[in-house]
């Protein structure tokens, strides 16, 4: 049997349709793979600043114990001078575009630096001053959040003082005050220290101390989980100082464990 002409071409017209249509997917896919590893590295490098923010908040909460804490207590106006250059630094990495995010979070370390200087230079004997003086920077933090140049640094500096809130909260709710109070006063003298620290371990080892010590830590650890499911920078800064304190939290346990 032959074809006519027309439905010859009728065949033509159709199998050039096909073709028209097959070949779009082919091509779109093949344009569309660079774009897509393109985007892929993107998000791993997001992911990866984020996570770099978030070690780097966790070690900022973690300095003031080990190098601010012995630093104040023997030269409190060194201490206190040691802000400028915090700010000093912290502006020149704000000045270059590809460090602004360092110099931000650095600034947010300052703001802390600052008022644990104050506090632990001249008010350590007294914890009903800890949180007061601990937020006297908080004004400037609140308006830094509204800033892209200082958000990093303003979420920092609010997570370093929740975390430091729910702690003094617990000490207040296990009746650690008169401990911490005693112990400022002999702090050079460990003999007289390590009574007063397993005192203070007999009352956080009570059921009301345990309870409360697990709730406190889950209400921490609940934060800044949350705070880390945000693709928000900032809230990982926060996130991180949040989860620092229980990291200092343990570490002052265990000084009172090992006594």
């Amino acid at each position: 049997m032959f074809l006519s002409p027309d439905k010859v071409e009728l065949e033509e017209r159709s199998l050039a349709r096909a073709t028209v249509q097959v070949l779009p997917p082919t091509v779109n896919v093949t344009s569309a793979f660079p774009q897509y590893l393109s985007q892929h590295l993107l998000a791993t490098a997001s992911l990866l600043q984020h996570w770099r923010v978030w070690f780097a908040s966790l070690f900022l909460v973690s300095v003031p114990v080990f190098f601010e804490a012995p630093l104040v207590r023997y030269a409190p106006w060194l201490s206190l001078i040691c802000t400028v250059g915090w700010l000093a630094i912290a502006k020149h990495l704000q000045a270059e575009p590809k460090k602004q995010v360092w110099g931000s979070l650095t600034w947010g370390f300052s703001l802390t630096w600052l008022c644990g200087s104050l506090y632990w230079g001249w008010l350590r004997w007294e914890p009903a001053y800890h949180v007061p003086v601990e937020a006297l920077a908080l004004p400037w933090a609140i308006w830094a959040t509204r800033q892209d140049s200082h958000r990093v640094g303003g979420w920092f500096y609010i997570g370093s003082l929740f975390g430091t809130a729910i702690t003094d909260l617990y000490f207040y709710i296990a009746h650690l005050f008169p401990n911490w109070k005693a112990l400022m006063q002999v702090e050079s003298n460990i003999s007289l220290a390590q009574p007063i620290l397993k005192n203070a371990l007999t009352l956080v080892e009570t059921p009301w101390g345990m309870t409360w010590a697990c709730i406190l830590a889950a209400l921490l650890l609940i934060t800044g989980n949350k705070a880390m499911r945000s693709p928000n920078l900032a809230y990982w800064a926060f996130g991180g100082a949040v989860l620092g304190t229980i990291f200092v939290d343990l570490l002052f346990f265990s000084v009172a464990v090992l006594g």
